[in-house]
């Protein structure tokens, strides 16, 4: 299955640790970890995936594959700006957003209007997502929902 993890690009040490988790438990359990590929959430949850021997997919903003964060391992880049947010989740089963400000939120909304189920921890609150405590609580919720 592959999971969109979004949220934002500067987060908290908490944040940062929480979403690492997130990607090595999606990891861990073969899933294939789907981000906008730069730093903040999309780091940190490629990097959990990639130390436990998952795959990463950043779909990029800008035009530069070299853009990319350290543990993404197919970077795609789009031209798109924050168009590219719908093809974030559009190429997923589900989303688990973490924090995030307009740019999550729009991809949550499109996870939503593409049925999708949308796991949040600390994130918007918003009709149609499971919010949750845990990385795994999260993790779950997607793999049981999806």
């Amino acid at each position: 299955m592959r999971v969109s993890v979004v949220g934002g690009g500067s987060i908290t040490a908490a944040e940062y640790g929480a979403t690492r988790e997130i990607g090595r438990l999606l990891g861990e359990r073969g899933h294939v970890v789907v981000c906008g590929g730069l730093g903040g959430v999309m780091e940190a949850a490629c990097r959990g995936a990639s130390e436990a021997g998952g795959e990463t997919v950043g779909i990029l903003p800008g035009s530069d594959c070299r853009a990319a964060n350290e543990f993404v391992d197919t970077p795609i880049a789009t031209g798109m700006d924050h168009a590219r947010n719908a093809l974030v989740v559009l190429n997923s089963d589900a989303a688990i957003a973490v924090d995030g400000g307009p740019g999550t939120l729009s991809e949550i909304g499109h996870a939503l209007a593409l049925g999708r189920p949308v796991a949040g921890l600390d994130s918007h609150d918003v009709s149609g997502i499971e919010a949750c405590e845990t990385p795994r609580e999260a993790v779950e919720h997607v793999q049981r929902e999806a």
